[in-house]
């Protein structure tokens, strides 16, 4: 730390040097408390820019996006709907070994995952060998029965995936959570690099990190791959719920990004089993729709008669194999928190491996052993409804008051299989800025893996912060911010 600190301003603070990261895996200090050589350059550059001078680029940056309106909404709070994202501009360090673990990871777990969707609504081999239990997946709120014998194209149903990871005590890395509907956040990964390289170019200069640019044009390839059979040059469309959408925003930075419509549910009319987009010169095809919108709300004649968000007859013409749709409907199977517990399993039955990346060690409500256990562990868990996104939901039962944990019980032996039960994770932090200077704060990664006759990973994610002191709760709706994630080549000088 002292030859860092030479580099620095004698006249301000410089900011690590009263930083610490009070046990916690650090993302930048690893265990030892001194950057590794991945990420030495960028510590001493951090340093070097002395903490005045980085608060007040962070304001600017700060400004900018509001400026650019970059924004979520918060439906629980009727006097702010719509929020500026807060963003963190010291940057979560990957090195390149540790980003070869994860890619392989995320790889292996949407391969399984397809497979799995893809038993489930025909053979359900798995199901008949025991490997998990039957009513977990028939009796699931997101199986669905028009999805029986539907084959998309290349087998893939889970065509864009957010793999929650996060990082123990000992530096290793579990998933904490599989997002197979619709994941968002993308967006955000690109507009932070962007923000950063506008903001801090003497930080990145020189720097070999790994880009994320390509992203829309990557996802536009993709989807095509998955055009229905026949399909050349195939129309890809965007359906959003509209600009009331909490993430409307990343619709449209989306359609952009991959130069497609962004379409309502209004702007589509199936005819003959086929998919019209309306346009001011008339009718035209659509072969693939990337949907923004529940499985509920898709089609009224299928789903629920009383959706306007949609398009009566989307299914049938799924079916028939004229549209593909993407995600597929019913993936929701593959994602729930219940059948997490048993992706390590479902990875062994298909593809004969060892999972690549562990999970968070999970105990189902539903089932009489996870129920007892986390009736008499309640203050040492963390307990998640099943059917719950976003954070809400959550008791985290070391922080928790009698009240919460008292409340929690009634509502678990209420519907046991509307939860699970994980231990408390010692997540591991980076350094965030706050204004009293650098301090420790818990993160999570959500890479995002786009999928058609194979899997491409975007280099990094979106680091999701709790900004929180203490905080283990990163969502957005909750308070958390978002961080630009560097993926090094190699390791920085």
């Amino acid at each position: 730390m002292a030859t860092i600190a030479a580099l620095t301003d004698p006249t301000q603070p410089a900011p690590f040097d009263n930083y610490d990261p009070r046990g916690h895996y650090c993302e930048l200090l690893g265990t030892k408390l001194e950057p590794g050589s991945s990420a030495i350059g960028i510590w001493q550059r951090l340093q070097s820019l002395g903490l005045d001078a980085l608060q007040t680029r962070a304001a600017e940056a700060a400004n900018e996006l509001f400026n650019l309106g970059i924004t979520f909404t918060v439906y629980t709070e009727r006097t702010a709907i719509d929020r500026i994202l807060p963003f963190d501009v010291i940057p979560r360090i990957i090195p390149a070994n540790e980003w070869d673990l994860l890619e392989k990871g995320i790889q292996q777990r949407v391969k399984a995952l397809n497979l799995f969707l893809w038993d489930v609504y025909h053979e359900r081999k798995i199901l008949r060998d025991g490997v998990i239990p039957a009513n977990l997946v028939l009796k699931n709120a997101n199986y669905r029965e028009e999805m029986i014998g539907l084959d998309p194209p290349c087998g893939t149903y889970i065509h864009i995936n957010g793999t929650d990871i996060i990082r123990d005590a000992n530096g290793e890395f579990l998933v904490l959570e599989d997002n197979g509907r619709a994941p968002s956040g993308v967006s955000y990964v690109v507009e932070n690099r962007h923000l950063m390289q506008r903001a801090f170019p003497d930080l990145m200069q020189g720097l070999k990190v790994r880009s994320v640019s390509d992203y829309g044009e990557r996802l536009h390839h993709k989807l095509a791959e998955v055009a229905p059979e026949g399909v050349t040059d195939p129309t890809v469309v965007l359906l959003s719920p509209g600009v009331y959408n909490s993430a409307y925003f990343e619709h449209i930075f989306l359609a952009r990004e991959m130069g497609v419509p962004l379409i309502e549910g209004r702007d589509l009319i199936v005819e003959n089993d086929r998919v019209f987009m309306k346009t001011v010169a008339g009718l035209e095809p659509v072969h693939v729709i990337y949907r923004r919108l529940n499985d509920d709300f898709l089609d009224p004649e299928a789903f629920n008669p009383e959706s306007m968000l949609g398009a009566a007859g989307l299914m049938r013409a799924a079916r028939r194999g004229n549209v593909t749709l993407a995600n597929a409907v019913g993936t929701g199977v593959a994602d729930d928190k219940a059948v997490y517990a048993y992706v390590p399993r479902i990875i062994q039955y298909y593809l004969n491996e060892e999972p690549i990346l562990g999970n968070v060690e999970t105990h189902i409500c539903a089932e009489k052993e996870g129920l007892s256990y986390t009736l008499a562990n309640l203050d040492k868990l963390v307990v998640k409804p099943v059917g719950e996104s976003g954070g809400y939901g959550i008791v985290v039962g070391p922080k928790a008051t009698r009240a919460e944990l008292d409340e929690a019980r009634e509502g678990i032996l209420r519907d046991p299989a509307n939860f699970i039960a994980q231990p408390m994770i010692d997540l591991s932090v980076c350094p965030t800025l706050t204004e009293h200077g650098l301090r420790p704060r818990h993160v999570d990664l959500r890479p995002y893996a786009i999928t058609g006759r194979d899997t491409w990973v975007l280099p990094g994610g979106l680091t999701r912060v709790a900004l929180k002191e203490g905080s283990i709760i990163v969502n957005s709706s909750q308070g958390g911010g978002t961080k630009d994630t560097w993926v090094l080549k190699e390791a920085c000088k």
